[in-house]
């Protein structure tokens, strides 16, 4: 079994910075990649960007893509989201996932294949 838990959500103004941590713990070499979702009242779940564990490439949905970087450390068992220039709309709360089975690339934004989701942090960027 594959646990997720999500951290370093908080309030940050326009224009600044946060880095989210999905510390992963369980079962992780059944996993084949790991994404980040968002979503925010009444909407449902939107990508964010992805990474695949086997050859580290990182994917990025276009609203996000130049300002949000993915990382992973292998050691400490954590994938990261570095998200800089922070605007309002990217108020929500913040999910990390993956999937117990196989992803393909072309996919990967496709939140009904993934099977393991972390409890979510909130990010909060005021005006």
């Amino acid at each position: 079994q594959v646990q997720l838990v999500e951290s370093g959500g908080g309030l940050v103004q326009a224009g600044g910075s946060l880095r989210l941590t999905c510390s992963v713990s369980g079962r992780t070499l059944s996993t084949s990649a790991l994404a980040w979702f968002r979503q925010t009242p009444g909407e449902s779940r939107r990508y964010v960007g992805a990474v695949t564990l086997s050859s580290g490439n990182r994917y990025y949905a276009d609203s996000v893509k130049g300002r949000f970087t993915i990382s992973r450390d292998n050691a400490e068992n954590a994938v990261y989201l570095q998200m800089n220039s922070l605007k309002p709309e990217d108020t929500a709360v913040y999910y990390c996932a993956t999937s117990t089975g196989p992803i393909s690339r072309l996919v990967l934004g496709d939140r009904r294949l993934y099977n393991v989701w972390g409890q979510g942090t909130q990010v909060t960027v005021s005006s």
